[in-house]
């Protein structure tokens, strides 16, 4: 992706200038507040921590901060830049630090070229921070900072320019050497660069179970090998060979594995072409690769490529690393990050790879084909899963190897971290694990989508029910097999042709209809041409417990078979449709926005009722707001006097359920306009129920919430039925899929 100069200094000085800012976390507006913030309020937290420092971590924001240091010596590939120079790269590092794994950051630019100044900035600045990043620091001496300091600190520090690209391209490699079924430790590996990158990359490859006398490490001046003198080091020498080889061509010559972190075009076709058989590449310099990546796939058809470049395949981007790498080690208050935790990111990244990836992340790479192979042995840095796998392996690593000063359940600390994806996750995680305990049989008449078919791997990896799918069985199980999961034995296959209950089905269907304008011979029409009949009546006849349908069919198509065959229940008068509006720090429900154009007062009452029980399933205690243009009355029309009569009927039917309208939606949402300017309203809070008076207003609102605010809708969830029956939309992704397939199993445990 090409930007230009001036788009990259507009980004940077138009408005706010820079990337950062330090915002509050808690009220600053009254004198209240004010005290408590500053004085007299602060000097307590300052009291309890004099006595026990631990406190800090409770007191304070030292648990969740971390300086990201860096004296400007090896700036990306701008060099030896100074402090000053290199503090918009910093200030990225921390945009990257809160955006993927939420930690703050202060970055800290110390104009020092000296080794022990900058560690004796770092060791007073200690009680500031939970962690120390150094970045763009130069070898050898960034090797001296960071041992001085992780022996001398009891805050984990991690230098990102020698571990980073270790931890990343380590994971790439397991994956790229299962692909080419070879083994990490009879391989012959070249590195190319022997500074920061080259020696951590060298240090992790052999934790990993590379054998070192099987590297050969290359630098400016060609092969390190054994009793050269010229520009030697300590941390070289441990990497000097045994070998005859005295160029990188030379050493290139039968190696099945190159990794480059040097700089661009040192590398020939014909040097690929020297490589052993189903070799393997990481030519890793920014921004221009060691060899173009498409010269090297000209002259090797089987070779596995990486680059640190987003327009190809398999980049090697660091931002897989630190960010979540510090969230574990943070979270378990790490005295260190050591090898084992390092290790264990890489083994995260790594298994991660082989997962299914999310529509989340197809649709941020222009929703282009992504699965294990390859062209993908490298999670892409947008998959929100990275930091659930790699920071939990993280922890754990850090417990397990006893640096970690605070033990946690690690399944707990999963879903810690999904809450932090934001509200989404923690919402739909409470109905996952309901739905666990109880799983049930879901049925999918549109059995040979991509989509469904990934939804199903979920839906059996979290255990939350059974699928049944309709569909010819021969593509659904080349399918499965061709897209790599491993569920085709506990999923149940429905074919027509083959299904034995057909008759009865025909039967029933008939039975239900006759009066209704469906012959015998129809109902068999029904069953044989809309596969949504015959999921329904799966549910209807007991063989399916729930049925998820829609992705290729309109709304409408898919709702008819089920009003006409699974009927609302007795206790509701009508269907509805409700969306879940979830924010980044509160939820709503809106209804009706799928399903009723124009609810008389009885309709809309119902819909309340049903709404409110839903919303009581997810664990929301209801307050409801019939909305309408008017505030109690403050506009007579018929179309607020039918939100009017539907409260009075609410009110009737459900006395203790918190409920009043007709009102306007600044009105429901403003507390303080409640109290003050409507004393006499039931509600005295904020509603997190929202009844629309019309099937219009409902949909177009959460439309534009969706659209504007970042909502994330959760729907459409179809209440007030006997059974659960939900209507996907046609641009449903795998994560909507699963969502409603977790809340109709609940909802079939109710019932």
């Amino acid at each position: 992706m090409a930007i230009t100069k001036k788009e990259a200094l507009d980004y940077h000085c138009l408005g706010r200038k820079g990337k950062i800012e330090v915002t509050s976390t808690k009220p600053c507006l009254t004198q209240r507040d004010l005290s408590l913030a500053y004085t007299p309020g602060v000097a307590e937290p300052c009291r309890e921590i004099e006595k026990d420092p631990e406190l800090a971590y409770n007191y304070t924001a030292k648990g969740n901060l971390v300086a990201v240091v860096s004296n400007g010596t090896a700036v990306l590939g701008l060099g030896n830049i100074g402090a000053l120079a290199g503090k918009p790269v910093m200030e990225g590092k921390g945009v990257l630090f809160k955006r993927f794994a939420d930690i703050d950051v202060f970055d800290i630019e110390v104009n020092s070229e000296d080794p022990e100044e900058v560690i004796k900035v770092v060791k007073l600045l200690e009680p500031t921070f939970g962690g120390i990043n150094l970045e763009d620091i130069k070898a050898p001496e960034c090797f001296q900072i960071e041992e001085t300091l992780i022996k001398e600190l009891n805050i984990p520090v991690f230098h990102d320019d020698q571990h980073g690209t270790a931890i990343i391209s380590g994971a790439g490699l397991m994956n790229a050497l299962e692909i080419q079924k070879k083994q990490l430790n009879k391989v012959r590996i070249v590195i190319n660069g022997a500074g920061a990158s080259g020696i951590a990359i060298a240090n992790l490859y052999v934790e990993l179970g590379a054998k070192r006398e099987n590297i050969v490490m290359c630098d400016s001046r060609g092969v390190i090998y054994k009793g050269r003198e010229k520009g030697m080091n300590p941390y070289k020498e441990k990497y000097a060979s045994e070998t005859k080889a005295r160029t990188l061509a030379e050493a290139m010559k039968g190696a099945d594995v190159f990794v480059g972190v040097s700089v661009a075009d040192v590398v020939s076709k014909e040097m690929i072409a020297s490589m052993a058989e189903n070799p393997i590449a990481f030519a890793m310099a920014n921004p221009d690769p060691e060899i173009k990546y498409e010269d090297a796939v000209s002259v090797r058809k089987d070779l596995i490529m990486a680059t640190g470049r987003s327009d190809y395949p398999n980049q090697v981007n660091n931002v897989l690393g630190f960010p979540f790498i510090f969230r574990g080690a943070l979270d378990v208050r790490a005295t260190a990050i050591n090898m084992q935790m390092k290790v264990a990111a890489s083994h995260a990244l790594a298994d991660l790879a082989k997962e299914d990836v999310p529509d989340s992340v197809l649709s941020a790479y222009g929703n282009e084909k992504i699965k294990f192979g390859p062209e993908y042995i490298i999670p892409k840095p947008f998959d929100p899963r990275v930091l659930l796998w790699e920071a939990s392996a993280v922890a754990k690593a850090a417990m397990d190897t006893g640096v970690a000063r605070i033990k946690m359940d690690i399944e707990e600390y999963k879903v810690q971290l999904e809450s932090r994806l934001g509200k989404t996750q923690e919402v739909m995680r409470f109905f996952i694990n309901k739905a666990k305990a109880r799983p049930k049989r879901i049925v999918f008449p549109e059995g040979e989508e991509e989509k469904v078919l990934r939804a199903c791997q979920v839906i059996v990896d979290e255990g939350i029910g059974t699928p049944i799918l309709i569909g010819d069985k021969e593509e659904i199980m080349g399918k499965i097999k061709d897209f790599g999961f491993d569920y085709a034995d506990k999923a149940e296959i429905i074919e027509l042709k083959n299904f034995k209950r057909f008759e009865d089905y025909k039967k029933e269907l008939y039975r239900m209809r006759e009066r209704k304008g469906v012959t015998y011979s129809r109902a068999g029409e029904l069953l044989n041409q809309n596969r949504i009949y015959l999921g329904t009546m799966m549910v209807h006849m007991g063989d399916a417990d729930c049925l998820v349908s829609g992705l290729n069919k309109y709304y409408p198509e898919t709702i008819r078979p089920a009003l006409r065959i699974i009927k609302t229940s007795p206790k509701h008068r009508i269907a509805a449709g409700l969306y879940i509006m979830i924010f980044k720090n509160d939820i709503m429900f809106f209804a009706d926005a799928t399903v009723n154009i124009d609810p008389t007062s009885q309709d809309l009452a119902d819909i309340a009722i049903s709404t409110a029980e839903t919303a009581r399933k997810f664990g929301v205690t209801p307050k409801v707001a019939m909305l309408s243009f008017s505030n109690f009355g403050s506009a007579r029309h018929p179309l607020s006097d039918k939100v009017r009569k539907a409260v009075e009927i609410v009110k009737e039917r459900e006395p203790d359920l918190v409920i009043d309208g007709e009102m306007q939606g600044n009105t429901a949402l403003k507390p303080e306009l409640l109290t003050n300017v409507f004393p006499f309203s039931k509600l005295k809070e904020k509603a997190n129920v929202l009844i629309f008076p019309d099937l219009q207003s409902g949909n177009i609102a959460y439309r534009l919430l969706e659209r504007f605010s970042g909502a994330k809708p959760v729907g459409p969830i179809l209440i007030g039925m006997a059974k659960p029956v939900h209507i996907l939309s046609r641009d449903a992704t795998v994560d909507d899929i699963v969502n409603l397939s977790a809340i109709a199993v609940v909802e079939a445990e109710q019932t």
